[in-house]
């Protein structure tokens, strides 16, 4: 930490940790700085005039926190941030928010500019080591970006949300919901929350709902179901209805054949008998991903499909076998010409 002495450096440091977001009490920050709260306040009002907005609040339980301001000033970001921003931004050049990528390439440029050598060549290395997922044919559904914002600073900050949803069967319905989570699926964003009026955790699509805005009341943060939003979600999106299911032998035993299908939404059960072996129910809302994750889990263990009279849908699993064999004939193409 600078000397708190050297008024600049006192500033830096004040700033940095006013860019948490999070509210510090006048005490806090005059304790942390080792500065009185005359001083702290002279400081307050040096970053004001550099153009950051600083709130405070007064009385006994007051204190500061950073908030948007007319334009954006200089950020202090150390090595990890900075590279974890120009991975991000490289990421979302394919993603599903609506109108994010021409201006995620647009906000790249500019700060690869100004990565030192060191730094860009550990975002290149990075990214050229990781390639994302997506299966074919599935559908984008793009998401408003500033209701993506919105809902994560209300993640944060504990505050309820209203919003619009439509509901899969086209429903629609207003909602008041303690937002816990946000969670990334594949082309998909999801919302897991605590809906007060339901009372009770739901798993909501962030391309279905509208007119997101904060409802200015905060709650007391619960614990989710299992502790992990990402299972959650992944549990919610098995329990749906899917339309099309096959079903497959693994040569794995149960807890690791679910972990080998985790990101498949699918479900595992032991076979009697065979406690190296796990039936493995597949569901998806379309036949390509549902023939892209039987491909992945063969990647795992040696995989078979049950036959027609052992399968819930019959005609899922000839339609299957005919995208397998397409995709074993092409990968074999690819193979002679490396």
């Amino acid at each position: 930490m600078p000397p708190m002495n050297d008024p600049t450096g006192r500033a830096l440091a004040l700033l940095s940790l006013l860019q948490t977001h999070r509210f510090w009490s006048g005490e806090e920050l005059s304790e942390r700085l080792e500065v009185s709260q005359r001083t702290l306040r002279r400081d307050i009002d040096r970053l004001r005039l550099l153009g950051y907005r600083v709130d405070a609040t007064p009385g006994v339980a007051g204190g500061y926190r950073l908030a948007a301001g007319s334009h954006l000033p200089p950020l202090l970001l150390d090595d990890d941030e900075a590279v974890a921003i120009a991975l991000g931004l490289r990421s979302t050049a394919t993603t599903a928010i609506e109108g994010m990528g021409d201006t995620s390439a647009r906000a790249l440029a500019k700060i690869e500019q100004v990565l030192p050598d060191r730094l860009r060549r550990r975002v290149g290395a990075l990214h050229a080591s990781v390639t994302p997922l997506q299966w074919g044919g599935a559908a984008r559904e793009p998401v408003d970006a500033q209701a993506l914002a919105l809902l994560a600073q209300a993640c944060r900050d504990t505050e309820q949300v209203r919003f619009d949803y439509t509901r899969r069967d086209g429903d629609e319905a207003s909602r008041l919901v303690e937002p816990h989570h946000l969670v990334s699926a594949g082309t998909r964003w999801y919302l897991v929350a605590w809906d007060v009026r339901r009372d009770g955790w739901r798993t909501f699509r962030v391309d279905r709902l509208a007119d997101a805005r904060l409802a200015g009341v905060r709650f007391q943060a619960r614990r989710i179901p299992g502790g992990d939003p990402a299972d959650f979600v992944r549990q919610s999106i098995g329990a749906a209805p899917q339309p099309h299911q096959v079903s497959a032998v693994l040569s794995l035993p149960v807890d690791e054949a679910r972990e080998a299908v985790r990101w498949t939404g699918a479900t595992v059960e032991p076979i009697r008998g065979k406690p190296t072996h796990s039936r493995v129910t597949f569901q998806a809302r379309s036949l390509d991903w549902l023939t892209g994750a039987v491909a992945m889990a063969a990647l795992a263990a040696d995989l078979e499909l049950l036959p027609a009279e052992d399968q819930t849908s019959p005609d899922d699993l000839a339609t299957v076998q005919v995208h397998l064999a397409t995709l074993t004939q092409r990968l074999a193409v690819a193979g002679d010409s490396l």
